[in-house]
């Protein structure tokens, strides 16, 4: 049964808090507007101005007599006697003897090893049963698998230990134990749109950015007339989406417009056809926390001896100097880096120690084979550094401007153009614009015009 509004005002619902989801969020607060922000799933590490719809059920983790206030560090998982536990800046391990027992997953960011979810595994290794803690070291959920190690149910406790809900992977059900009172919904949405009540968040207006429950939500609901907005931040592929289609037929029920904040998905939509007046290209509001300052100093942060063209490129730029930042200890073949007179090399780096070579360098090179560490695509890219990536390399795609995306081959034009931004500020901040153009940074203005 559809629901009806009552309040004249907006929410954001948020599938989970990704990325993206983040700077959605952060862009309606940049532009002045503390919309009410919803998380249909969330793993435990909202912050506390966001609403969360399961860990609206489960109390006040923080608040709980006894309970600590921190999330809880790898080693400190409870195991039987004699059980060893060893970590490294990307995840950790549970063992008994030789035998394996249990994973450990971080949150981000993962090398402050901050545990969000244990598996643990039977005697043929198979994962029996994951516990998700949250910011407060506690665990607020666990999800049981079966014998083949595929998910059946995930049952959610209050801070004080008890089931509250159980979520059937099988049926679809949810059910909920609210103060000695069973719900029982039949769908994720049905769950949803009784959150919204409780929380007193009817509104005529949702803004979401997911073509799954956020949009079933959406449809479900009454309005008096079409306001939603769909924020969409996914890349698309052979077709439009069927949801998708849905609104840009008009057939949507209350979802007026598509907000697209992905360039490359915009053009691609505009290319299936789509309704150029029922989209509009929109980024995300930065928060720069300086201006480029046109030095002479760049920043490559690896847990990785692999960086493409190293030697070439420090002999070229010997007027630029280069710090290499890694969180783990390097090999002899990046130390040998370290006799290079415009070389700086920061093996384990404190933390400290990076937010100061973040603060104070001008480029960022991106061409480091490996996983990206410490978010440094985006945190060079809110320090307006200019960042040059290599194709084989690159780690993030939407903070490089195309004119500063070489192949491995060229990278004599890479270093070319590095000389020429360093003997010319203003072909510097020409580039530092393609670079925010490329991100689609927005002003406040362009959200309150939504």
């Amino acid at each position: 049964m559809a629901e009806d509004f009552g309040v004249n005002e907006s929410v954001l619902l948020l599938d989970n808090y990704s990325e993206d989801g983040k700077n959605l969020y952060l862009s309606f607060r940049q532009a002045g507007n503390k919309i009410p922000t919803v998380v249909i799933n969330d793993e435990g590490f909202l912050p506390e101005e966001i609403m969360s719809v399961y860990g609206f059920f489960l109390g006040d983790y923080k608040g709980t007599p006894g309970r600590r206030a921190e999330p809880r560090y790898f080693d400190e998982i409870t195991v039987p006697d004699y059980w060893e536990i060893s970590g490294t800046n990307s995840m950790g391990n549970i063992y008994d003897l030789y035998r394996e027992r249990g994973r450990i997953f971080y949150t981000e960011p993962k090398h402050k090893r901050l545990v969000r979810v244990v598996d643990w595994y039977d005697d043929k290794g198979v994962a029996r049963f994951s516990d998700h803690y949250n910011c407060y070291g506690a665990i607020y959920a666990r999800t049981a698998f079966d014998a083949k190690g595929k998910k059946f149910n995930k049952s959610y406790f209050s801070a004080e230990g008890e089931e509250v809900i159980v979520e059937n992977y099988v049926t679809g059900d949810i059910i909920l134990n609210e103060k000695g009172k069973i719900h029982i919904f039949h769908t994720k949405t049905d769950f949803v749109i009784y959150f919204l009540k409780r929380a007193d968040l009817l509104r005529d207006r949702i803004f979401f950015n997911s073509l799954s429950t956020p949009f079933f939500v959406s449809e479900k609901l009454k309005a008096p007339e079409k306001k939603d907005v769909l924020f969409w931040q996914e890349p698309i592929g052979t077709e439009i989406p069927g949801n998708m289609q849905i609104i840009l037929r008009g057939q949507a029920s209350r979802t007026s417009s598509i907000v697209v904040q992905k360039r490359s998905a915009y053009e691609r939509l505009l290319a299936l056809g789509a309704e150029r007046d029922l989209l509009r290209k929109m980024g995300f509001c930065y928060s720069f926390e300086r201006s480029n300052s046109y030095g002479t100093e760049a920043l490559i942060c690896t847990n990785s001896d692999r960086i493409e063209h190293c030697r070439e490129i420090v002999e070229a730029l010997p007027e630029m100097h280069f710090h290499i930042a890694a969180l783990t200890e390097m090999s002899s073949k990046l130390t040998e880096m370290g006799g290079y007179p415009n070389v700086s090399l920061y093996p384990n780096v404190r933390m400290d120690i990076l937010d100061e070579l973040f603060g104070k360098c001008d480029y960022y090179l991106d061409i480091n084979y490996g996983a990206e560490i410490v978010s440094a695509i985006r945190r060079a890219f809110l320090q307006n550094q200019l960042i040059f990536a290599f194709q084989e390399t690159m780690h993030s795609r939407d903070f490089v401007a195309q004119e500063h995306i070489f192949t491995a081959e060229t990278a004599g034009k890479m270093i070319r153009e590095i000389k020429n931004m360093m003997e010319n500020k203003e072909k510097m901040d020409d580039h530092l614009k393609l670079q925010h153009e490329m991100a689609m940074a927005e002003v406040p203005e362009a959200y309150l015009q939504v």
